[in-house]
């Protein structure tokens, strides 16, 4: 009869365990545990946000993927931005966000306000301005992002959309 194991998963793989006179494992040959209480904030911000890497290249050596939280205060919007070349995935955790962007698809340009609760998820493709809005005058609003770039691409832009020549 074997003996118990005294960690979880101690002996199923033990060339991914620290130990003593062994280095440590490659980035790329264990998984990583980011706390909760552990997050990055050294991020690129957009104002009225405060976002919070978990995954990136910097955190845990991320090739492909960023991913964190978004915080949006009470009664607060961000700034209009866009995402660069990052397909960006969005899960609302706590509170209403509003997504606002121009739909221009029926040739008209028309300013579409998504609104959403927790559990919904939004998806923004490359290079779409946006903003985030959190209208709850008392409840701060949470969302976790993944991104399919390694980093957290923010392009902050002075409007949704550009004015067409006669009207700038």
């Amino acid at each position: 009869m074997s003996e118990p194991l005294t960690t979880p998963g101690e002996g199923f793989h033990p060339h991914l365990h620290d130990a003593p006179g062994r280095p440590a494992a490659p980035l790329h040959t264990r998984l990583h545990h980011i706390r909760a209480d552990s997050l990055d904030g050294d991020t690129a911000q957009t104002g009225g946000m405060r976002r919070f890497a978990a995954v990136s290249g910097r955190t845990v050596g991320s090739e492909k993927l960023w991913m964190g939280q978004t915080h949006v205060a009470p009664s607060t919007s961000s700034s209009d931005h866009h995402h660069g070349e990052s397909e960006t995935a969005i899960h609302v955790v706590a509170g209403h966000p509003e997504f606002v962007f121009v739909d221009d698809s029926g040739g008209t340009p028309e300013e579409v306000r998504l609104r959403t609760s927790p559990g919904d998820y939004i998806f923004v493709p490359p290079f779409v301005p946006h903003r985030e809005e959190n209208p709850d005058p008392t409840e701060e609003a949470v969302v976790v992002i993944a991104r399919s770039t390694q980093e957290a691409i923010v392009v902050n832009l002075p409007r949704l959309y550009a004015l067409p020549a006669e009207d700038a």
